[in-house]
């Protein structure tokens, strides 16, 4: 409120201003137009010069009226706001003198502005004049100390405030708030009712406490007591009153040798002594009661030590453990016979012992040659899948080297007989590169080589996929494949769930005469069974498990011979495992079978830009002029993937190495479209490290197309993550010409 005044009268302020500025420009005006008369202007010019100063002098006139409007309503407003003030302060001291609490009001220097009635009473109820307005809190804390107005103060980390005992007798709680423009508030709230009671609880809760002790104590099985600094008894339970009471006297508040006769009374003093010394002591002593009965009791004497470290007493306790001796008696005599009668059993049963440990010796050296067996059995087992997973990156080198020179002279014209010839090589290299991939594909799952890398994804491309490569080898034998395609979201390895489903279909074609086969899924709650379905001779019953062994094949009389090795079903129980995918299969003889495998439903992520790695599968032919890079430790894939390249028309340099290239051109300015490299190269060298030793010479770093017989999930994300392509040897040209086109658009 005093705020909205003092803006009322600033404003007042420069609205006489105004005025004023007003009144000496009206003042001006008028003097120039009369001076400017005695220069007998034109007629017409003094008379339009004195319509202009007509009309300013009308406008400053209206102006000056409107601000003296504005004045006088300001005047009302700061009348109204004045009397408003006054009412709000009334109304705020009448509530300030209701407040049933003493209050004070500081400033924000902390000097006294305005206290109640409450407040001034305590002063005058000890005789002490009320401090004056403009006194320092200080000031009123020591005067209310020195007066004696404040008898006790006490303060605690947890309470609101500070609590002070008065001259009157009564308590009363300060409480302090800090205002808006840093002042100081304090209430002096009368406790003494609330004081009062919590004494009165407290004193309540003391007897309640001491008469639970009591129960307590008296119920315990033990005797327990309570003994001053003067060796008198301050305390003991109903056990100790009746087993120490003489003709059903007490003994509290006797001393000990008065509890005790004599004698056991110097047989206690030097565990009493030691107690008062500061140490806990605990003995037994056997003693007779008052009936006369011997007993054996054991005793805790426990000080009693105050804030200086002096001993006070000490309390006792005295439990009756002669029921415990007994029984450790008879243990004793009962441990005794048995000793006696282990003993005698010992010497009877040594013999036995003898015979054992020779029947014992005998089971240790056929376990022995067992565990070698065994153990030879594993090493035989670990070099074979050793020697299998070792060897597959040199039986490919040759077995890629042969495609890639297939390929070739595939691109080439030499008549119809020697095309024929050509595809019949390529075929036989097809079928010693399933051969091939079988056994290595095996010797990786025994070795764990191969490690799943599961994730969520949509079967439609998949099921697309493989259903588009075997619908032609179906047509091929004279089946027909049909296919339900799905958009299901599955939860699996990609790649291994598509050798399972591969091998399902191999399996089908070569094993139906005639018929169709079917491709398609079904849901099962939060799973789905993807299924193939074949009209062949079908499997005996007791054949079923047995299809899964490895190199077991169950033909049918009469239906020709195959090629395969057996491993096809092995290889799917062995992924299937390692994925947590169940398999299943059923089969009527003449009928055909169906063999399925069960795989969770997933989530699709959020989409993300498609891999570096996806592959276009649209072939273009335009090939001409591609420069490429190929690196390889191998001569003869050199030359075979020149030959390939080169016949669609690439320009092609190869090496051996990254000298073997720097030494054929300039490695930092020579313009390329792909490096192609192995990933094993001679000397413990690898394509990872040649390439980002290339494309750090250059500029701009070149795509690149790494090629490896490593099929494991590690190097796979490792070659994913630098941003590279990757494809699996033994190459296959159409999926390499897909890569150069792919590389040539981007």
């Amino acid at each position: 409120m005093l705020c909205d005044e003092t803006s009322k009268d600033k404003r007042i302020a420069e609205l006489e201003v105004e005025n004023q500025r007003l009144r000496r420009i009206r003042d001006a005006l008028i003097v120039r137009v009369e001076s400017g008369s005695a220069h007998k202007p034109e007629p017409y010019a003094a008379f339009e010069h004195s319509v202009i100063l007509a009309e300013q002098v009308r406008e400053r006139t209206e102006a000056l009226n409107q601000a003296m409007e504005e004045l006088k309503a300001s005047n009302k407003a700061l009348i109204r706001a004045r009397q408003e003030a006054e009412t709000s302060r009334q109304r705020l001291n009448d509530a300030i003198e209701s407040i049933a609490d003493g209050f004070v009001l500081f400033d924000r220097n902390h000097r006294l502005i305005q206290t109640n009635s409450r407040f001034r009473s305590y002063w005058r109820h000890a005789s002490v004049p009320v401090p004056r307005a403009g006194t320092s809190i200080d000031d009123v804390k020591a005067l209310a100390v020195s007066s004696g107005l404040i008898v006790e103060e006490h303060s605690h980390e947890e309470a609101e405030g500070a609590v002070f005992l008065l001259s009157n007798g009564r308590w009363v709680q300060m409480t302090e708030r800090s205002t808006r423009e840093g002042g100081l508030v304090v209430l002096y709230s009368d406790i003494t009712d609330v004081k009062n009671s919590e004494m009165a609880r407290r004193i309540k809760a003391l007897e309640e406490s001491e008469r639970w002790i009591r129960v307590v104590t008296d119920h315990v099985p033990a005797l327990i007591a309570y003994v001053g600094a003067d060796l008198t008894v301050q305390f003991c339970n109903r056990v100790y009153q009746a087993w120490y009471g003489h003709q059903g006297e007490s003994p509290l508040g006797k001393r000990l040798d008065e509890v005790h006769t004599p004698e056991f009374y110097q047989r206690l003093l030097p565990q009493v002594l030691e107690v008062m010394d500061g140490h806990s002591v605990t003995f037994e002593f056997d003693e007779k009661g008052g009936r006369g009965e011997q007993r054996y009791m054991l005793r805790s004497y426990v000080p009693n030590v105050d804030e200086t470290g002096a001993v006070t007493g000490f309390f006792v306790l005295i439990r009756d453990i002669t029921d415990r001796r007994k029984t450790a008696l008879a243990l004793e005599q009962a441990y005794d016979n048995l000793e006696r009668r282990v003993r005698e059993r010992t010497a009877a049963l040594t013999g036995l012992n003898d015979q054992l440990r020779q029947e014992i010796a005998e089971r240790a050296a056929v376990e022995a040659r067992l565990r070698e067996a065994k153990l030879e059995a594993e090493k035989a087992n670990l070099s074979k899948t050793k020697f299998l997973a070792a060897v597959s990156h040199d039986l490919l080198q040759p077995l890629n080297a042969a495609r890639l020179f297939t390929s070739a002279l595939q691109e080439q014209s030499f008549g119809p007989k020697a095309e024929s010839l050509v595809r019949s090589v390529s075929v036989s290299l097809d079928d010693v590169e399933n051969l091939l991939g079988t056994l290595v594909d095996i010797s990786k799952l025994d070795a764990g080589v191969i490690k799943p890398d599961v994730m969520a994804f949509d079967l439609r491309d998949l099921l697309n996929n493989i259903a588009r490569e075997f619908r032609q080898m179906a047509l091929a034998e004279g089946l027909r494949l049909d296919f339900v395609p799905s958009s299901a979201v599955v939860h699996s390895d990609p790649q291994l769930l598509a050798r399972i489903l591969r091998n399902f279909l191999t399996n089908a074609i070569r094993y139906t005469g005639q018929g169709r086969i079917l491709l398609g899924c079904r849901r099962q709650g939060d799973h789905i069974l993807l299924q193939v379905w074949d009209t062949g001779p079908g499997i005996p019953e007791d054949k079923l498990t047995e299809i899964f062994q490895e190199f077991k094949r169950i033909r049918p009389s009469g239906s020709p011979t195959d090629k395969g090795l057996g491993l096809g079903l092995a290889i799917v129980d062995k992924i299937s495992r390692m994925l947590g995918h169940e398999v299943f299969v059923s089969s009527l003889e003449g009928k055909g079978s169906v063999f399925s495998v069960r795989v969770p439903l997933g989530h699709l992520k959020p989409e993300t830009p498609l891999a570096r790695d996806s592959l276009c599968a649209e072939v273009d032919r335009n090939l001409s002029g591609v420069r490429v890079w190929v690196i390889d430790n191998d001569q003869a894939i050199c030359k075979g993937m020149k030959t390939l390249l080169e016949g669609w028309d690439c320009r092609v340099v190869t090496a051996v190495s990254v000298a073997d290239l720097d030494a054929r051109l300039d490695i930092a300015e020579a313009p390329v479209d792909l490096i192609l490299a192995d990933y094993h190269l001679d000397n413990d060298e690898n394509g990872v490290d040649a390439v980002a030793e290339i494309n750090g010479r250059r500029s701009q770093p070149a795509p690149v197309l790494m090629i490896t017989a490593n099929y494991t999930s590690e190097l796979k994300q490792h070659i994913r993550e630098l941003g590279y392509l990757l494809m699996n040897k033994p190459v296959k040209p159409l999926k390499l010409r897909s890569v150069l086109n792919h590389v040539v658009r981007d």
